[in-house]
């Protein structure tokens, strides 16, 4: 995976039939067959690679999950900086062509089943996000990782929105932004202190009270440890 989660090309050209048939015909006027031969893809195929009309409409979505399992199980000296930097991931994939994004999301809104199961996939990462925290850093009060992992989901879903429902394209830096302030708010972002000065054998250390405990203990620990 480069800087941002990337689905196969094969994946998304059959995805991009997908949503463009549904934008012309209706979803449910839609047939597999349509789709497979749209894509250049055999009927069997289709099944095996997305399962499902359903399906095909959240692809991305099941990738991007399974890439931010595997970037999160990689060592992060910040836990805290490394699920906002998972939220910008998921952005940058579908910012990266924001009018089949919108399309998408046109597709979605009009379908109930799959506004359901837009709902249940943004808890996904919400509950990925959560389990990360609370294995990255042990001790940590689960309502601050829950707390956590809501709110990067809720200001990564804002911006998102902003983005598909306007005709102009949102950069990264305005979601990197949000999740700033966010770390700022919870009290993790890091406050630039000098982490080359000389070791001493007192460390004195301030941190904002509503800083969860468990990012304290990881601050002193990696002063006491440098």
């Amino acid at each position: 995976m480069s800087d941002t989660a990337s689905p196969s090309a094969a994946s998304t050209a059959v995805v991009a039939a997908a949503i463009d048939l549904f934008s012309e015909q209706g979803f449910d006027q839609t047939s597999v067959e349509q789709i497979a031969r749209a894509a250049g893809v055999s009927r069997s195929t289709f099944f095996r690679q997305f399962g499902g009309k359903d399906d095909v409409i959240f692809a991305d979505h099941e990738l991007l999950l399974a890439e931010l399992r595997e970037y999160l199980a990689q060592p992060h000296d910040d836990p805290w900086a490394a699920v906002c930097e998972a939220s910008v991931r998921v952005y940058s994939h579908f910012a990266a062509d924001p009018e089949l994004a919108r399309r998408r999301y046109a597709v979605v809104r009009g379908v109930a089943t799959l506004r359901d199961r837009e709902i249940v996939t943004v808890f996904r990462y919400e509950r990925l996000f959560d389990e990360y925290l609370r294995a990255a850093l042990p001790g940590l009060d689960p309502l601050d990782a829950v707390g956590f992992a809501a709110l990067v989901t809720a200001v990564h879903n804002h911006v998102l929105r902003q983005l598909l429902r306007g005709p102009k394209r949102v950069p990264v830096a305005v979601l990197r932004r949000a999740l700033d302030d966010t770390m700022r708010r919870f009290g993790v972002l890091s406050d630039g202190e000098e982490r080359d000065a000389a070791p001493d054998d007192v460390v004195v250390a301030v941190f904002p009270r509503s800083m969860p405990t468990a990012e304290v203990a990881r601050r002193v620990r990696e002063q006491l440890d440098g």
